[in-house]
């Protein structure tokens, strides 16, 4: 427990290899058991990612929020490549509740989590998960607030200045667009978000990243960079190169970013 517990920097480049709606049927590269997972968080690395959005998948290829899943996942990438930061996500897929999810994290007891605002804190929820988030704080555990919109944001900003969140240092994902067939993020989506935090966000120690989908992810997330955030990349979102090819596995997708980040002199020496 510390009382000045700020999280590690987000990662220029998060890779989220797989999410929770993607099967091999997507793409024959889209890693779905622990052991692929790993493998492809090696390649990613090697390609210039410096993290993992990490999600577990069952016997079916189902997303779960196992906490046995993800202490193996933790513990054969802390052997295979402990020099990369790794994030669990608790994502809810319209199956688990706050409970549920809350419970995930305590048993796990992870470095790092994704968690969706609107789905953490629905109306009337607000004293669970100022326990939760506390807790997270306490055991040092740095929390990314997933928000899929200004309003979103506008929330994450009330349940900060209410005391809610925990700390005075906080991590934020924003998602331009959404989870749907034939979504199509552009740059522009990420100008709501942009405007808000100026509005909001002056003095505050904000550390932001986008995701974005379809085939504009690398544009978007250039943009991203190009206005003082992060980034988080792979499969989950985007099965495509900026050239408009299909990319070949993850490590593809790390390397088209990476490419075009230094054709930017976007992309630290």
């Amino acid at each position: 427990m510390s009382a000045l517990f700020v999280p590690s920097p987000l990662s220029l480049i998060m890779v989220a290899p797989n999410g929770a709606r993607r099967t091999k049927a997507d793409h024959s590269a889209l890693p779905m058991t622990i052991a692929e997972t790993v493998v492809a968080a090696k390649a990613c690395l090697e390609a210039g990612a410096g993290a993992l959005h990490a999600h577990v998948r069952d016997l079916t290829g189902a997303h779960v929020l196992d906490a046995g899943l993800y202490r193996e996942l933790l513990s054969e990438m802390r052997v295979a490549v402990p020099q990369m930061q790794v994030q669990i996500t608790t994502e809810a897929v319209g199956k688990y509740t706050p409970e549920e999810q809350r419970e995930l994290v305590y048993k796990v007891k992870p470095d790092a989590v994704s968690v969706a605002i609107r789905e953490m804190v629905p109306e009337g929820g607000e004293d669970q998960a100022k326990a939760f988030y506390h807790w997270a704080f306490d055991h040092e555990c740095a929390v990314q607030h997933i928000v899929y919109s200004a309003d979103d944001l506008d929330r994450f900003f009330d349940l900060a200045a209410a005391g809610t969140l925990a700390g005075e240092s906080h991590q934020l994902l924003f998602v331009l667009g959404r989870y749907a067939a034939g979504q199509e993020s552009t740059p522009e989506d990420l100008v709501p978000f942009l405007e808000k935090l100026a509005e909001r966000g002056k003095g505050q120690s904000l550390d932001w990243a986008v995701c974005a989908f379809g085939h504009r992810e690398t544009e978007c997330l250039v943009e991203a960079v190009r206005r003082g955030g992060k980034t988080r990349i792979g499969f989950e979102n985007g099965l495509w190169n900026r050239t408009g090819e299909r990319a070949i596995d993850n490590a593809d997708r790390v390397s088209d970013l990476v490419s075009a980040l230094k054709e930017h002199s976007l992309m630290p020496a």
